[in-house]
């Protein structure tokens, strides 16, 4: 039922790719839209995987000093990976944030077998991941400051972080041009903080779609709206959209007050 849900979803919405033009069954050999200009961020790279058949090549953005630091999850859309968001990631580990993403096998622009479908089962890789990570990491994360991120597909997983697949390890959530599933979960566990950021142009995700599942959640949230953004925030609006998150992580992973109250001022509607 559930897997049906999705195969519902994508067809339904067209949220065929994310990030890329192409077919959904043949994504486009070419770098995806969302790419961006390489960072100089320090990075590391580990070979995770789930099962032994579920590789998760993670790339892990790393912060000054030896922590230990916060972790954010961060899940890539369709057809993209996540170097497509190296600025946005970087200006997050910047900040002192230790930020995390994997490539998913099957919906990563170059999976061997792509299949949106399969993003049902990138809960359970998101968890799997985040384990690895407070092993393999060490005393360079704290492990109880932990949130996930996600953009379109991503941002989709991430809502099942919080949902039925509730990782109870989250502190709290930033979506993307985020959604529920067509069938929608509802949110679960306990109260964590959670901020959508929505193109108003978005044709891919609706600013309604968004708006819905938004409405859906029981906990402190906040919802920031750009007027002339379409499905790739994070690229129409850069500076907005970093100032803007890093905030909300610096409040809600550090304890940061004088960051809750500037994000008002960016005209975040919210019951922060």
């Amino acid at each position: 039922m559930l897997r049906r849900s999705f195969l519902t979803l994508f067809a339904a919405t067209g949220l065929t790719a994310c990030s890329a033009p192409g077919s959904p069954t043949a994504p486009a050999s070419t770098a995806p839209e969302s790419a961006a200009p390489a960072s100089t961020a320090p990075v590391s790279e580990f070979a995770f995987n789930r099962g032994g058949d579920r590789p998760l090549p993670t790339k892990v953005w790393l912060p000054a000093g030896t922590g230990p630091h916060p972790l954010i999850y961060f899940s890539h859309g369709l057809t993209s990976q996540p170097n497509d968001y190296a600025d946005l990631l970087a200006a997050w580990a910047a900040a002192g944030f230790l930020v995390a993403g994997p490539k998913y096998p099957h919906t990563w622009y170059e999976a061997p077998e792509y299949d949106a479908d399969d993003v049902v089962n990138q809960p359970a890789d998101a968890h799997y991941v985040i384990t690895e990570l407070l092993t393999s990491l060490g005393g360079h994360v704290d492990p109880h400051r932990i949130a996930a991120a996600g953009h379109s597909a991503g941002a989709i997983t991430t809502v099942g972080l919080f949902s039925g697949s509730r990782d109870v390890r989250l502190k709290a959530g930033l979506l993307i041009a985020g959604r529920q599933m067509e069938q929608p979960s509802p949110f679960a566990g306990p109260a964590a903080p959670l901020l959508f950021v929505q193109g108003k142009k978005d044709k891919t995700v609706t600013y309604e779609q968004a708006y819905g599942a938004f409405n859906e959640v029981p906990w402190p949230k906040g919802f920031l709206e750009l007027p002339d953004a379409g499905h790739l925030p994070h690229r129409d609006d850069p500076a907005l959209v970093a100032s803007t998150t890093t905030d909300f992580w610096r409040w809600t992973l550090n304890g940061d007050q004088a960051a809750r109250q500037r994000l008002p001022e960016t005209g975040l509607t919210s019951t922060f």
